[in-house]
């Protein structure tokens, strides 16, 4: 009999434990930013600009949104830190024909570009387009 009360609290014992141990959450963890902005003065012109660089940088990892103001040539993108890097995204702007900062566009893909979207199109540097 006192074998059987020792086992009965033993298990008593173990199920108790094992039950509060389920009811706890775990503890929330400490996270940086999600994202982070990057703006990059940028070669591009014209709206036709503006689409193909919002595009091509939807396209890139980590990028959760891409925006330009054409007036000012400045691209904002909104990135994860985790996924990419600011190297990595001024690279994806250099293969879409433009330039991204002080870095020049890649030369087959500006020979792509449409003639409207061209830095060297008389019309940008005639009127300030």
């Amino acid at each position: 009999m006192k074998t059987f009360k020792s086992f009965l609290l033993t298990a008593f014992v173990v199920l108790t434990g094992q039950l509060s141990y389920a009811q706890t959450a775990p503890a929330p963890k400490a996270k940086g930013p999600t994202t982070e902005q990057l703006q990059m003065k940028t070669s591009a012109v014209c709206d036709m600009c503006k689409t193909r660089l919002e595009k091509a940088m939807a396209y890139e990892k980590g990028v959760q949104g891409a925006t330009l103001d054409v007036a000012s040539q400045v691209l904002t993108v909104s990135y994860r830190p985790d996924k990419t890097t600011p190297a990595a995204l001024r690279t994806a702007v250099q293969r879409t024909g433009y330039d991204a900062d002080k870095e020049v566009a890649d030369a087959r893909a500006y020979d792509r570009l449409p003639d409207c979207c061209k830095k060297t199109n008389a019309v940008h540097t005639d009127s300030g387009h």
